[in-house]
């Protein structure tokens, strides 16, 4: 076999570049196909693009005119189509020419939408499974056409014989492969047979298959006996709904919470879309079954779909996507994105037809896939209008609602953070004040379009000044009787740049409270890198891009009994050190990641506690 591509030597010569066909197919199967099974789905697509040759030769003929027939016996592997043949000049041209392909030849150049290959190299697939391919057709064109025989070998070489039509009697071709004794696992009879079953379920033309037994599947047993179920009739519109559903648990394994009909008549895709009954992994995408003119492209195609649409699996059939070389991807152009548009409008339109129609169906949706309809809404006005109130967050009033939320709490305050709404949650929910954690990806970007739908509501980061404002102080007796301890507390947790304070707050089993937040401990991280720089230019950046950053405040409870025994203390060192416990206690229970100076103090204090009481016992 020859790649027809020319060099020039300094003499003016034109020579053939010789390709090592070994080392291509070696190639294709390493780099190119995901395995050598694609043999059989190459076959079979030759054959589909050949009888769709034929039919342009004989448009009158009935639609199972024509059809593919496969056989395995576990001896061989045979492909024969009813299809538009090739001649002798056909074979030379096409099947000893790597990289040219019947389809890209002139006379149907304006038809390659109809065919599914456009590569020319799927026959090289082949040799994936075995030594030789041996090629018997005959031209369909040409009603007393010889037929023709065609052999290749993968060291390179091939043979070409014309022989008498009663070689052949019908138009056609049929390709015979005489597997390699390392290709068993993909050239049995029950493997040819479920690959048959797999690639070709949709093919609209007649495919058989016959295993040499006459069992189950012996001669006749059909690849594709029924229609895709979208284009079937159904008696009523609930079976058409239960069929669909059937058929996607079939594919997929799990009971669609719904099914959504895709059908895209421009680009002739048809399919389901299943909406998945249970949460998916934020960003964890699907891939979906694609077919290409009822040959199955690819089950794991992300591309057909939007990143946020991570709720549903689709099987399509399309008829104007273009595959990528290898056949098992689609090649990204302006009609995929067209089609990504399109279905995602579709996905789209259900969600507004649930909501309008079927608050159930809605409810079930929304508690499994919250995340996903949240990640659209943040670029869709309209998901956002429609679906904002009846979407889940987690508030200081439990998971609920905005639309409910709203209604208790004229003013919502929004967190920046899940550990500062983990902080605060508690005293929030006490003192009155309604909180919605915007920790969570999405959240609070969303919380604060909620006066979009609620012109009524006020929406507002929270900051410790607003939470702190509303914790009652104590009064002037006590804070007096405090201070000594306070300063020695103060004292102790500068080195956390912690300010310490007493108030009273609800619930009093809350010893203290840690505010503080990610931005204010980014400032002084920055603030003690430019002191442990300084004089160096690295000092002068941060230096430069130091602010004044807010401390940190441990805010004692002065209901709480604990705390009220704690002030009280006159021991220099042990006041010290149970500012500190209460400080470590405070700091766990915001639940943010511990810095190293944090969890020694944890530690210390709690032992310098522990040998206190035991000094004190004894």
């Amino acid at each position: 076999m020859t790649l027809h591509d020319t060099a020039v030597d300094p003499a003016g010569a034109d020579r053939t570049f010789q390709v090592d066909l070994r080392g291509l197919v070696d190639l294709l199967s390493h780099h190119l196909y995901s395995s050598p099974r694609v043999y059989l789905r190459e076959l079979m697509q030759n054959a589909v693009d050949a009888l769709t040759a034929r039919y342009r030769l004989e448009p009158a003929a009935p639609v199972d005119a024509f059809g593919i027939r496969l056989y395995a016996d576990g001896s061989v592997v045979r492909v024969e189509d009813d299809g538009v043949g090739l001649t002798e000049a056909d074979v030379h041209t096409f099947l000893a020419t790597i990289g040219r392909s019947s389809k890209r030849a002139e006379r149907i150049a304006e038809q390659r939408g109809d065919f599914i290959g456009q590569f020319g190299i799927g026959l090289l697939s082949c040799f994936l499974v075995a030594d030789e391919i041996h090629v018997l057709s005959r031209s369909a064109g040409t009603p007393d056409a010889p037929a023709v025989e065609w052999r290749g070998r993968g060291d390179g070489s091939y043979t070409v014989r014309v022989l008498p039509a009663s070689a052949r009697p019908r138009p056609g071709t049929t390709v015979t492969l005489t597997p390699r004794a390392d290709a068993g696992e993909w050239t049995r009879p029950a493997q040819v047979h479920a690959l048959a079953r797999h690639f070709g379920s949709l093919l609209r033309h007649p495919v058989t298959f016959d295993d040499g037994t006459g069992g189950p599947g012996g001669p006749g047993a059909s690849i594709n006996p029924e229609a895709a179920p979208w284009a079937r009739t159904y008696p009523t519109p609930g079976s058409r709904s239960r069929a669909l559903a059937a058929y996607g648990e079939e594919v997929f394994g799990f009971t669609p919470l719904d099914t959504i009909e895709l059908d895209l008549p421009a680009v002739g895709l048809k399919g389901i879309a299943c909406v998945l009954p249970e949460a998916v992994p934020a960003g964890r995408r699907h891939g979906h079954r694609v077919h290409v003119k009822g040959m199955l492209l690819s089950e794991q195609a992300e591309e057909i779909l939007p990143e946020w649409a991570f709720f549903v699996r689709c099987v399509v059939d399309a008829e104007s996507l273009r595959p990528t070389a290898s056949r098992e991807s689609l090649y990204e152009d302006d009609t995929l994105a067209a089609v990504r548009d399109a279905l995602a409008e579709r996905l789209r339109a259900w969600i507004a037809r649930a909501a309008a129609s079927d608050p159930d169906l809605l409810a079930r949706f929304l508690q499994a896939h919250h995340l996903a309809v949240k990640s659209l809404a943040v670029h869709d006005d309209e998901i956002l209008r429609m679906l904002l109130p009846w979407l889940p967050f987690e508030t200081t009033d439990g998971h609920t609602t905005l639309d409910e939320f709203a209604r208790t709490h004229r003013t919502v305050l929004v967190t920046s953070s899940v550990e500062e709404f983990r902080q605060v949650a508690a005293i929030a929910s006490a003192a009155g004040l309604g909180v919605v954690n915007g920790g969570y990806t999405y959240d609070r970007e969303l919380v604060h379009r909620l006066p979009e739908i609620r012109p009524e509501a006020s929406v507002a980061d929270l900051d410790p000044a607003t939470l702190t404002a509303h914790l009652d102080p104590v009064d002037r007796e006590t804070e007096l009787a405090a201070a000594a301890y306070l300063a020695l507390a103060r004292d102790a947790l500068a080195v956390f740049d912690c300010d310490v304070a007493l108030r009273t707050f609800q619930p009093a089993s809350a010893p203290a409270l840690l505010v503080d937040s990610r931005e204010a401990r980014h400032e002084r991280t920055r603030s003690q890198l430019a002191r442990e720089q300084e004089g160096g230019l690295w000092g002068d950046i941060l230096g430069a891009l130091r602010q004044e950053a807010p401390r940190a405040q441990l805010i004692l409870n002065q209901l709480n009994p604990l705390v009220r025994t704690a002030v009280t203390i006159d021991e220099p060192e042990l006041a010290r050190t149970s500012a500190e416990a209460l400080y470590g206690q405070a700091a766990m229970l915001s639940r943010r990641p511990l810095r190293p100076a944090e969890s020694s103090l944890i530690n210390r204090s709690f032992l310098d506690l522990l040998a206190h009481a035991l000094r004190k016992d004894s």
